[in-house]
């Protein structure tokens, strides 16, 4: 008995000793010229990084690359629309599970900065805000607006729930928190920034905050009281100038977004920057003593319908493609770069006496798979879910559709000519008369209209949109909406009575192959693979024409050949030996059966 005391009076002491030791907080403050975290200087040198571009299975492998280069620090956006796909519907699992991302990176030695915003730009449908946000009356987004706030302060206080304990000063290892988003390039209502203050303290956010922006829009973008950091620039000088002039003639002096690459577009070059031109500058940053944030140091893929599009006055529209390798240090794959290796012998000149940088870990297998074969189809047009009726066409906000595709459906009288014009599509039209594909339409290069020469009798009209991805920065966030947003017309006259079919594909294990022949028109093709082995690969797009492929249930993003993107990346979490299945939906030539894999990424062939 006495015995049996003394062991739960033990285990009681251990489990205090326990709680005490995950209590251990920290400090983390602005001095006058750097940061201290527990009253000493502290360089923070971060990278970019963000959990839903990376399997979960590979988090803890990314982070101890990040380690390996020599960073300190990772930074991530919290994406709204991931979180509440649905108003009211939160999720925090799996991929989505930030906080354990950020618990991830405390055990492997990496403090966190933090970008809940809730804007995020980051080349992310709708800049991470949920579509259906353009379905409440009035609401503004990046505004005062009453419902606006209140649906923020909603998805806020989640995000808080999970995070807020995990700041430094309650123990964990976020150790500054990001309000809004480069605020200053799209207003400069400093009460609106004030609100982004409020509510974040409010949902727990105790520490730290601060804004940034690029140099052009600190003064717009920063509130008085809060740290302004910097995007874009790393003249040491010009950096320490513009803060200072903005922070009571005081640092810290933070560059919150540097960047050694760029993102892609369908349609244009890939961007890659060499790394030799960028060595010298974070020396000399780094020598200063200045914190940075590298964007990305790890992109990965953005996967899915997730991508955004960048649109103005003066550009067209230009949806993102789905690998986000960015030419970063670390590729889409997670493994290192000759970029890698050189900033990586920079900033080791720059560690703590006594400190050392871990080994690179190796690149990780890849395996090539050939004659995939797939050899079960079914036509969009023989797969149709349950119908919505209305006069005229609904856009997919008004269908409560998110993302992927709406099919529109009519009959007109044939034995004609004409132009059918689609007003205001969003963004790319298949367009099938009875059945087989006539022609298509693309918004990046303004197209809405097409000649079409109808045979005799009743015609069956099938227009099928899909959406490339809304876009994600300037002021068209506030115009955002996808599938045909106006009307259709026909040789002058407007064309009604249309049925629509919803096709948000956000899962394919529900489809119903008839193994039909399909020429012509969209097809979902299914097939599978035997692996004795696996590893990471990349499937070979480059002879189909457009659509999107699924491996093992996951969405791997978008295909189009006319790149500059040909292969899309298969993770080897998502492989397994043995049998694998694989859907492909191809929008434009149903007769494709037949794919490959490489074991190397073809990120910048245009054809």
């Amino acid at each position: 008995m006495v015995f049996k005391k003394t062991l739960i009076l033990s285990l009681i002491l251990l489990l205090n000793l326990g709680i005490k030791a995950q209590e251990v907080t920290h400090t983390f403050t602005l001095g006058d010229s750097a940061f201290l975290l527990d009253g000493k200087p502290f360089q923070m040198i971060s990278g970019e990084m963000h959990y839903p571009r990376v399997p979960r299975e590979a988090w803890r492998a990314r982070m101890k690359m990040a380690k390996a280069m020599g960073l300190n620090t990772i930074g991530t956006y919290v994406f709204w629309n991931l979180h509440e796909p649905q108003k009211g519907k939160f999720d925090f699992s799996g991929n989505n599970d930030v906080a354990e991302f950020v618990k991830i990176a405390k055990e492997e030695g990496l403090w966190v900065i933090l970008r809940p915003s809730p804007y995020v730009c980051a080349e992310w449908e709708f800049g991470g805000y949920p579509y259906w946000l353009q379905n409440e009356k009035g609401l503004v987004v990046r505004s005062k607006e009453e419902k606006y706030l209140k649906e923020y302060e909603t998805y806020i206080k989640e995000v808080g729930k999970q995070l807020a304990p995990l700041q430094v000063n309650h123990g964990g290892n976020i150790l500054m928190v990001q309000i809004e988003n480069e605020y200053g390039s799209y207003g400069s209502d400093k009460e609106y920034l004030a609100i982004n203050q409020r509510l974040f303290k409010e949902a727990g956010f105790d520490g730290l905050l601060y804004t940034c922006d690029p140099p052009a829009a600190i003064v717009d973008g920063h509130l008085p009281g809060l740290l302004p950091a910097i995007n874009g620039i790393d003249d040491v000088a010009k950096v320490k100038k513009m803060i200072s002039e903005n922070h009571n003639g005081k640092g810290p002096f933070y560059i919150a977004e540097w960047y050694p690459a760029w993102f892609d577009w369908w349609g244009t070059a890939h961007h890659t920057i060499p790394a030799e031109k960028y060595t010298g500058r974070l020396d000399s940053v780094l020598s200063a003593g200045l914190s940075i944030n590298m964007y990305m140091f790890h992109g990965g893929t953005t996967r899915g319908f997730m991508n955004g599009a960048n649109y103005d006055d003066s550009h067209p529209y230009e949806p993102q493609i789905s690998s986000y390798d960015y030419d970063a240090p670390l590729d889409e794959a997670g493994n290192a770069t000759h970029k890698f290796m050189l900033f990586r012998s920079v900033i080791a000149k720059h560690l703590p006496a006594g400190q050392t940088l871990p080994p690179v870990p190796t690149a990780k297998p890849t395996i090539a798979i050939n004659d995939i074969k797939l050899n079960r189809s079914a036509g969009l047009l023989d797969i149709l879910p349950k119908p919505v009726l209305n006069k005229t066409p609904l856009t997919f906000e008004d269908l409560n559709q998110d993302y992927g595709f709406v099919l529109y459906k009519t009959t007109i009288t044939g034995g004609r000519t004409g132009t059918l014009e689609l007003n205001e599509l969003r963004d790319y039209a298949v367009i099938m008369v009875n059945g087989k594909r006539v022609g298509v339409l693309d918004r990046r290069h303004n197209q809405n209209s097409l000649k079409l020469t109808l045979p005799a009798g009743k015609v069956k009209l099938d227009i099928l949109v899909e959406n490339m991805g809304r876009i994600n920065f300037g002021p068209y966030l506030l115009n955002n909406k996808k599938g045909i947003t106006e009307n259709v017309m026909f040789d002058g006259k407007e064309v009604y009575n249309w049925t629509m079919y919803s096709f948000p594909f956000n899962q394919v294990n529900n489809i119903v192959y008839a193994n039909k022949k399909v020429t012509n028109a969209p097809v979902v093709r299914k097939g599978s693979f035997q692996l004795s082995k696996v590893g990471d690969t990349y499937l070979d797009m480059s002879r189909w024409d457009k659509g999107v492929v699924w491996i093992n249930g996951h969405n791997l993003g978008r295909y189009w050949s006319i790149g500059p993107q040909q292969t899309l990346y298969v993770p080897v979490e998502w492989l397994k030996k043995g049998n694998n299945d694989i859907v492909v939906l191809e929008l434009l030539d149903g007769d494709k059966n037949i794919l490959n894999s490489t074991d190397v990424p073809v990120l910048n062939k245009l054809q």
